[in-house]
């Protein structure tokens, strides 16, 4: 089983990514689970959101403490207490920014990746909606479940136009990572 925890602010597509994550693995015939987390329900305020991927019937129904890999969706949130607790000790971090990592938190920039998304989301969709963009990189940099596959999930949500510029923005994004770069991460944790 594979959890990854996604950490955003109302209004960036946070839940909406859990759940095209969720709905790509069960596609891929895996299981998947994706749920949020919601304090003030207000466009800003800080939004956690879950996913489980696994080969095998999820059981659990508790939020991740121990994720593989967090997605981050607003750089501010590195600052906040708690949103890197119980990243396990091999487990990965892919960041929104436009700076390198090392600029963000030297002591997790070995395990930290920063992919610009909002600036691709504005370009591609004209909207600064991140989740997209970072799904496409994350998928990209675990190859957990192939960038096809989030593509189907696009189309079960959207159609016409923001379909099409989703999916060039979905291909755009996963050419900027090092594909296969967090593949082990990913296949150890699932073992």
């Amino acid at each position: 089983m594979i959890e990854v925890r996604i950490h955003g602010r109302g209004g960036q597509g946070n839940v909406v990514a859990a759940y095209l994550l969720a709905t790509a693995a069960i596609d891929e015939g895996q299981f998947g689970q994706a749920f949020p987390a919601f304090g003030a329900e207000r466009r800003g305020a800080p939004v956690v959101a879950f996913v489980r991927v696994a080969d095998r019937a999820l059981h659990r129904r508790d939020q991740v403490q121990h994720p593989a890999f967090l997605i981050i969706q607003d750089q501010a949130l590195l600052h906040v207490p708690g949103v890197t607790d119980g990243l396990l000790p091999d487990g990965k971090i892919l960041v929104n920014a436009s700076v390198p990592a090392a600029s963000l938190n030297g002591g997790l920039a070995a395990n930290m990746i920063t992919v610009p998304a909002t600036a691709m989301a504005k370009e591609f969709l004209g909207r600064p909606v991140p989740n997209t963009a970072l799904l496409a990189a994350f998928l990209a940099l675990t190859e957990l479940l192939p960038i096809e596959a989030l593509l189907k999930a696009l189309r079960e949500r959207f159609k016409g136009d923001i379909l099409e510029r989703n999916t060039r923005l979905v291909y755009h994004a996963a050419d900027q990572v090092t594909k296969g770069l967090w593949r082990e991460v990913s296949h150890a944790a699932s073992a």
